[in-house]
């Protein structure tokens, strides 16, 4: 009688015991078992725009919903800083391009994250910048556009989304290959530059393929170069810079990222998430975003992280010239 009641009173404290635990700790599942918030630095219709197509779809491999919450302001800085300090527990990522974790810390002193304050996940699309001109221009090709540079130094304009926007830095980059020196329009964003362009304010603009692509299509304007490591599917008749003799390679990057520490059991779930999203749909977001001027450019954490430390370092040096 005695020992039953002394195992009676031993499984009363070891439910006790576990009835003390944090809800968490005692019956946690897994990764994820709450909706997922997306921050986007950008105003509706600009970045989301391009992460849609891919992230709709990840709820269906996540069992859990993903929120798009906007944070736009201080050029991406606001909402990038935002999710840098949010909770590491993968619940809370950024959807961005890399001029947010790239290029902010290197242009404004006044960010208050690195490109270290991030924990890669998953890249989706990249955009090609494109250096275009109206459709009579005189030059046929980037070896006219140069030659006539060197000839005139600084009386060649060109538009660009902004200063120290990607574009902008490419194509300091090239002055600098080039050995030419062009004069900066900034505009208020990729489609003010491209207006600049076909009005006649400038002589070239560098942009996006999904802003130009609408003109290159109608005839208004031709592409010279783009600054991608290959041609792009859209435009194959358009030369890279780099084979055109100048080694000038960057492509705007569409991913998420989590803040640094994020456990790696929510980055392995979102990035293998992503890729059953590609292995099952990838014929409809193909259609999808060859209408926005994209491609598929997919990359896993370990390989998008080492894509942003190479941009990292590349644009670096381009700045620290700059600022001469």
């Amino acid at each position: 009688m005695r020992v039953k009641q002394l195992l009676a009173i031993g499984l009363l404290s070891a439910g006790f015991v576990l009835a003390s635990l944090p809800q968490e700790a005692a019956g946690q599942g897994k990764f994820p078992t709450k909706p997922i918030q997306v921050i986007v630095a950008f105003q509706p219709g600009s970045t989301d725009i391009v992460l849609r197509p891919f992230m709709d779809h990840m709820p269906e491999y996540l069992g859990q919903p993903l929120s798009f919450v906007y944070k736009p302001g201080a050029a991406g800085s606001l909402g990038a800083g935002i999710a840098a300090a949010a909770k590491p527990d993968g619940y809370t990522v950024l959807g961005s391009t890399q001029s947010a974790m790239v290029i902010l810390p290197l242009t404004h002193k006044d960010v208050t994250y690195t490109l270290d304050s991030f924990a890669p996940i998953t890249c989706f699309v990249d955009s090609a910048s494109l250096m275009m001109v109206q459709a009579n221009a005189r030059w046929k090709n980037l070896a006219d556009f140069v030659a006539e540079a060197k000839k005139n130094p600084g009386m060649i304009n060109f538009s660009s989304p902004g200063i120290f926007a990607i574009q902008h830095l490419l194509v300091e980059a090239f002055c600098k290959e080039a050995g030419i020196k062009l004069n900066h329009i900034p505009s208020q964003g990729g489609g003010p530059a491209v207006t600049a362009l076909l009005g006649g304010h400038v002589d070239m603009s560098v942009g996006s393929l999904g802003t130009g692509f609408p003109h290159l299509k109608a005839g208004t304007l031709r592409a010279l170069a783009s600054f991608n490591e290959k041609r792009v599917r859209a435009i194959p008749e358009v030369p890279t810079v780099s084979e055109s003799g100048f080694p000038v390679v960057s492509s705007l990057i569409f991913g998420i990222l989590g803040p640094k520490r994020t456990p790696k059991e929510a980055i392995d779930t979102l990035h293998s998430a992503a890729k059953k999203v590609l292995e099952n749909h990838r014929t409809s977001l193909m259609e999808r975003y060859e209408k926005l001027g994209v491609e598929i450019f997919f990359l896993g954490p370990d390989e998008y992280a080492a894509n942003l430390r190479k941009q990292s370092i590349f644009f670096e040096k381009v700045v620290k010239e700059l600022k001469k």
